[in-house]
């Protein structure tokens, strides 16, 4: 369920398809407003990011779509489970991001969730959408990555 790496983050959810389908510009980290109720079913690892993305209202940036079930042993204080969450950043950022936005085709997708010193935090992207044929490029790199390091292995043992 949830991982814990040497830098002190449990991870709940990842958005494995955000890097396939857009290009990633920037990364921010950001505080996520939760209710208790949010916490509990976190600490329990069950969330999903698959279409969640975040906006920039009114000089607030809110993350959309993030689906946390309601907790199991709450009682008529569950949360809603697709409400919309207030990130927090600071001020700077967020101006820095309605410029960005605001400007070309960018979006801001989170691509993790996580805890960080008892905190949830989400990674937030800074991205542009990709076309196919970007897809097929980035499929085809990998693919040839793949091919030179199986070959070099193949080399290296002596085949």
């Amino acid at each position: 369920m949830s991982k814990k790496p040497a830098d002190g983050r449990k991870v709940i959810a990842t958005n494995r398809k955000a890097r396939h389908n857009y290009s990633i510009i920037d990364v921010y980290e950001a505080g996520v407003q939760l209710v208790g109720t949010e916490v509990k079913t976190l600490r329990e690892g069950k969330a999903s990011l698959v279409d969640a993305f975040a906006t920039v209202d009114d000089g607030e940036v809110w993350l959309r779509g993030v689906h946390i079930p309601q907790y199991d042993h709450g009682t008529w204080t569950n949360h809603a489970p697709l409400r919309n969450r207030k990130l927090l950043l600071h001020r700077a950022q967020i101006d820095m991001l309605v410029g960005k936005t605001r400007d070309g085709n960018l979006t801001l997708v989170p691509l993790s969730l996580y805890f960080l010193d008892g905190k949830v935090k989400v990674e937030l992207a800074l991205a542009r959408g990709k076309q196919a044929h970007d897809k097929r490029q980035d499929i085809a790199k990998r693919d040839a990555s793949r091919e030179i390091t199986r070959e070099l292995g193949r080399r290296a043992k002596g085949m």
